[in-house]
């Protein structure tokens, strides 16, 4: 006969322990010390075995029904409660030490080897300061889409709405390690799409070809540091990236072979990069040769803060010229890409030049070619048509190009 909750409540001790018996396997325990607590006996796998559901009257008759039948359940289906309680507290016990911040320093860890130093201290610095704070310390399969979309939005509020997409793709490519671990089951990260703001798409500022001669110009009676200002030169005639020309070490130039090779762990496609250098870069090299040539960098940090010269070195220089909101060292990439283009140059020698990736994944499989002859060509047209924007024969990238290219 089933159990009543008042027979259990006047369960009273005996000199010897006893059983009240509920069905379905299920009874309650009395000791003589007054404890009373709820079993279930069964059998699983031809054994007989017993289940601790719990401790009156912390667990009421009712709760412990519930236990006895969720437990009966698992039998039912060849699971063993016993392990499976056992399997669930570890779950739970790692859920609890596997927080947001665990995981995602893990990630991190496990993909900065294909990402240049800076670029991993940017994205370990992103997660630092925007998500930590908030998320860090909550278990990793606790966190819900919009606890995640209010950390975002935090990053919107200040206007930063390139970095709130930045930051939900990194958390997403935690998630999506967490569940590729085992360590995760969903993604909240998947249920934001298109929540977030759109932001206008960022154009850096470049230099048309009729800037050109005021640019050069200004170049040449730039009145600040003769390294800025060979930086600059520099820049122009081979617009590589600021940070690949910043961290430049000599070791990487050959300056008999006119070759700048640029290596891999500091390019963003991680892939090696070659400069052809044009007489002119060169030379520019070697009066940097002559004040710098004894340390490892081309462009030395003078201030002490740092190895070598800060992003915003450049960009200053360029204030200072007059070039606010008209031009960044990055726009440099732009304005020659379109004047060889422009002057009629194979779009392939420029792309490679500028060490894009190749969208198309079929084509870029095949396509490995350095065109190493064509762009020291190219990179000579280059500085040739800029000294001549300091000179009364400076002439549209066309026409430029067509009295270069015939000879």
């Amino acid at each position: 006969m089933p159990l009543t909750d008042t027979a259990v409540r006047n369960a009273k001790p005996t000199a010897e322990p006893y059983k009240l018996t509920d069905g379905g396997g299920m009874y309650l325990h009395v000791h003589p010390n007054g404890s009373r607590y709820w079993r279930m006996a069964y059998r699983i796998a031809g054994k007989q075995k017993l289940f601790a559901i719990g401790v009156y009257p912390d667990v009421t008759l009712a709760e412990a029904r519930k236990i006895r039948d969720d437990a009966k359940t698992l039998v039912k289906q060849g699971i063993d409660p016993v392990t499976e309680r056992k399997r669930a507290a570890k779950q739970n016990a790692d859920d609890r030490s596997n927080t947001f911040e665990v995981m995602a320093r893990e990630w991190h860890q496990t993909k900065r080897a294909s990402w240049t130093a800076s670029h991993a201290a940017k994205i370990l610095g992103s997660l630092e300061a925007d998500v930590f704070p908030t998320l860090g310390d909550r278990p990793l399969v606790e966190v819900t889409a919009p606890e995640l979309l209010e950390v975002l939005r935090t990053i919107e509020k200040r206007g930063a709405l390139e970095v709130a997409g930045r930051v939900l793709q990194r958390c997403s490519a935690v998630f999506r390690y967490a569940i590729a671990t085992g360590r995760g089951t969903y993604n909240p990260s998947a249920d934001l799409r298109g929540a977030l703001k759109t932001p206008e798409k960022r154009h850096y500022a470049a230099l048309g070809h009729a800037d050109l001669p005021e640019f050069v110009r200004k170049v040449t009676e730039y009145d600040g540091d003769l390294q800025t200002r060979l930086a600059l030169r520099l820049l122009a005639l081979t617009f590589v990236r600021t940070g690949e020309l910043r961290a430049a070490r000599w070791t990487e130039f050959d300056l008999d072979g006119g070759e700048w090779r640029i290596p891999a762990e500091r390019m963003k496609m991680r892939e090696t990069h070659i400069v052809p250098l044009s007489r002119q870069a060169v030379d520019v090299l070697r009066r940097l040769e002559a004040i710098n040539g004894d340390g490892d960098y081309v462009f030395p940090s003078r201030n002490g803060r740092g190895a070598f010269i800060s992003e915003n070195t450049v960009l200053y220089a360029l204030y200072r010229m007059g070039y606010h909101s008209r031009a960044t060292g990055h726009g440099f990439r732009a304005t020659a890409s379109t004047i060889l283009n422009e002057m009629g140059f194979q779009p392939d020698w420029i792309e490679r030049q500028l060490a894009h990736a190749e969208r198309n994944k079929v084509r870029a499989a095949y396509n490995r070619a350095q065109y190493l002859v064509e762009r020291r060509e190219m990179m000579q047209v280059w500085a040739d048509y800029l000294d001549s924007a300091a000179t009364d024969g400076f002439a549209a990238p066309t026409e430029f190009g067509r009295s270069r290219l015939r000879k």
